[in-house]
């Protein structure tokens, strides 16, 4: 296969089951390169492997963001909820997924990389996590393929810097100047939300 795949640990070092780190394998010569950047066949024994039901992809999405601006965290609850298999096609993000599964053992724990079209990585988040990102790059396209369709009633945000959660975003990699929409700047806290609305 022309894939590897990562395991994905907190800040802590806590393993945070569901999400994988996914490397293309390129292709490069002084003409440019060729990737494969899905292949059903490996999606499909990865999730085998680690014991998560396959779902198919339904909808793609494509973002342009300019550098400072953060999106998230965002998340669908059920019967709505995504999971997402995100990559940065221009430029550089750093993206974040913070497990929101209350009977997990990384229940609250984030984890977050860097994606960029240099180093090419893409992050499978399942469903029961919320995710969010913020442009590094003067500019940056982020797609990402999810499982279930968008829908407006069961959306849901998290403010991008609930203490309970505690995200390292790095905010002097841009001089400490972010961009939200009114929608995430006032979104509510994780201990806000009602138990239906979590996973």
């Amino acid at each position: 296969m022309n894939f590897n795949s990562e395991l994905a640990y907190s800040k802590e070092g806590n393993l945070i089951e569901g999400l994988f780190i996914i490397s293309p394998k390129v292709f490069s010569d002084e003409r440019g390169f060729f990737l494969e950047s899905w292949n059903q066949r490996y999606w499909e024994n990865l999730l085998y492997e680690n014991k998560q039901v396959s779902k198919y992809f339904v909808q793609d999405n494509h973002s342009k963001s300019s550098k400072g601006v953060l999106r998230g965290l965002h998340f669908q609850k059920d019967p709505n909820s995504q999971g997402k298999l995100v990559r940065c096609i221009s430029g550089e993000i750093y993206d974040v997924a913070v497990d929101i599964r209350k009977k997990s053992k990384s229940f609250c724990n984030w984890f977050g990389i860097k994606l960029s079209a240099k180093n090419m990585k893409q992050l499978w988040i399942p469903r029961g996590f919320a995710h969010g990102f913020l442009t590094l790059s003067e500019e940056a396209q982020v797609i990402y393929k999810t499982t279930d369709f968008w829908n407006k009633e069961s959306e849901r945000s998290i403010i991008w810097n609930d203490k309970a959660i505690n995200i390292n975003w790095p905010l002097q990699l841009i001089d400490h100047k972010i961009e939200l929409s009114k929608k995430d700047e006032n979104a509510p806290k994780i201990n806000e939300f009602q138990a239906e609305d979590l996973f």
